[in-house]
């Protein structure tokens, strides 16, 4: 795909016809083996309470204590916010599908993308758009690894049941997804980028500005992002860079930026299925 293209990457043939392929965003985070020394994933770290603070034996209330009067490290209390995950599991699954099922419904973006799926043979329900507990994990360096949802172009779209804060954030997630839905329908996307990073970073692009998560409201109310000129392309910008960084041939940040400012012109211009954007 070249950057004056008009066109969006092509994304992959309905999912009965695919190959075994997986956005990195539906990968369940996993340590790397000794053997993958050599491979670009982080190490990450398990819960030491000699180390966190966080003592899983103990009651939950205990633990929180703890944390509020700072006898808890940071990694600790990622550990703990793990746990209290796991704990909460099912209910947090009933809720995301209670919010899955009120958007399939009544959320006019939702809708549109689902008809527009189903008019690519891709038909999308409770079946393929499933709600999960996602595990978050902290790396040797610190940083947290978290996800909100995914898309297989082999089993459809994964809502993350634990990171979802209110309708409106799943309802920004599932729509994100669903243009990478779309997109698998429509074209041929090289997903991990093993062959060019650039259909990657175009469908990520598009996902970040059709879905509405960079809506100028959404960006003042959750994120604290109160600039006033450009906000709205340097979130999609923004998202679009780490969501590539995510794919293990990238190889840092600064080649994930070369990568999407290649086809940023053709992929931002382009609004399909929608005739615009809302901002």
């Amino acid at each position: 795909m070249s950057s004056t293209s008009t066109s969006p990457p092509p994304p992959p043939p309905p999912p009965q016809q695919q190959q075994q392929q997986q956005h990195p965003a539906s990968q369940p985070s996993q340590p790397p083996s000794a053997s993958d020394a050599a491979a670009p994933y982080p190490k990450f770290l398990e819960n030491d309470p000699a180390r966190t603070g966080y003592d899983p034996s103990l009651k939950w209330y205990f633990n929180y204590f703890r944390i509020l009067t700072g006898k808890v490290t940071r990694e600790g209390v990622e550990h703990y916010r793990e746990d209290r995950y796991k704990a909460n599991e099912a209910r947090d699954c009933k809720r995301c599908e209670e919010h899955r099922d009120w958007l399939f419904a009544y959320s006019p973006v939702v809708r549109f993308l689902r008809e527009k799926t189903a008019a690519l043979n891709g038909p999308l329900d409770e079946a393929n758009v499933v709600c999960r507990r996602c595990p978050g994990r902290i790396t040797e360096d610190g940083r947290v690894v978290r996800q909100s949802g995914g898309f297989s172009p082999d089993h459809g779209i994964l809502l993350c049941a634990n990171e979802m804060r209110s309708r409106g954030h799943l309802e920004d997630t599932l729509a994100h997804e669903m243009v990478h839905a779309w997109d698998h329908l429509r074209w041929k996307v090289d997903w991990m980028g093993g062959k060019d990073l650039k259909h990657a970073a175009c469908t990520e692009i598009r996902a970040s500005m059709l879905s509405g998560e960079c809506r100028v409201l959404r960006e003042w109310m959750t994120r604290g992002n109160w600039s006033l000129t450009q906000q709205f392309q340097n979130c999609v910008r923004m998202r679009a860079i780490q969501s590539v960084m995510a794919r293990p041939t990238c190889r840092d940040d600064v080649h994930a930026t070369k990568v999407v400012n290649q086809v940023w012109d053709s992929c931002f211009s382009d609004k399909r299925p929608f005739e615009e954007v809302f901002r």
